[in-house]
């Protein structure tokens, strides 16, 4: 969306006036508020990446490998993955009673197709996040469209579930890419860190949503990135989740959470992230939603 005026060089947006300290009403939504009443809606995504990373990618040991050689135990360290993270994982939402989106690389669902299964099973949302490991912001049109598809159907082919949300390799799509992702029939992509909360954005002049993603509370940012431990992690995602709590009372806020197969599913994180979501659903108003029911509500109000 432009920015025109003094407001709009501000980041206002064009908003005529300011609806209490620190309230930015959203142009995009027509209501500050959660339609259901709800305070603060959080949405967790779990990346189910493992399987489909190429030869050598990049894992917790030195990228000092000779060229013609295979790192065979960092290969064992995304097997961990689909081994053990994702059905850890899987059974800590279900004693949470919660429901995740979980971003599937369609490489990592042909390699381990019953797992991608157990997820759509359980009543999780399958996401497309491309077909493999690669960027596609240097893609053409044609071959970007085909790379998206192609991850798609793999998706849709062993599970059922026609993914109608998606997520470029760090998240950086390219200029063709939302209109590609519009015209496969995809509601939503999450490849921005713009705002707290969902919206919409023009795409071939119709209404397409965006679900926020967070880099503040991703495990392979915190605890491989930035060598938090399991602790440190739920520390800062807790004071995350009591600011925008806090804000939730007068306006329309979105919580992110970050989980990647071969991080998030570690003893030690999974009994973190039972503890912290339990916190969570002490408060009232707090719900747990997919990311394709978020857009969904933004897009019903259009």
């Amino acid at each position: 969306m432009r920015q025109t005026g003094a407001l709009g060089a501000l980041g206002v947006f064009g908003t005529p006036a300011l609806a209490g300290k620190g309230f930015r009403e959203s142009p995009h939504l027509s209501s500050p508020r959660w339609p259901d009443g709800s305070r603060l809606v959080v949405s967790v995504s779990m990346q189910f990446e493992s399987g489909g990373q190429p030869d050598n990618a990049e894992s917790p040991f030195p990228q000092n490998m000779l060229p013609g050689f295979r790192d065979l135990p960092a290969a064992t360290w995304y097997e961990y993955g689909y081994r053990e993270g994702i059905p850890r994982m899987l059974d800590n939402w279900d004693e949470l009673g919660i429901k995740v989106t979980s971003h599937m690389v369609g490489a990592a669902v042909l390699k381990n197709p019953a797992l991608a299964k157990e997820i759509v099973t359980r009543g999780h949302e399958a996401a497309a996040h491309g077909m493999s490991w690669r960027s596609q912001y240097n893609l053409a049109y044609p071959e970007e469209k085909a790379f998206i598809r192609e991850g798609a159907d793999a998706i849709r082919n062993v599970t059922g579930f026609n993914p109608v949300g998606y997520n470029a390799n760090w998240l950086r799509r390219g200029d063709n890419t939302l209109k590609i992702l519009k015209e496969l029939g995809f509601k939503y992509h999450i490849d921005d860190l713009s705002r707290d909360e969902p919206f919409l954005t023009r795409v071939e002049g119709q209404n397409f949503a965006v679900v926020p993603y967070t880099l503040r509370c991703n495990d392979i940012l915190l605890i491989e990135g930035k060598s938090f431990s399991a602790d440190q992690f739920a520390q800062q995602v807790r004071a995350e989740f009591d600011q925008l709590y806090k804000e939730g009372a007068t306006r329309r806020r979105q919580m992110s959470i970050s989980f990647h197969d071969r991080i998030g599913g570690t003893p030690q994180m999974v009994k973190v992230t039972y503890d912290l979501i339990r916190y969570m659903q002490q408060h009232e108003g707090v719900i747990f939603k997919r990311k394709d029911e978020i857009a969904n509500i933004i897009l019903s109000e259009s």
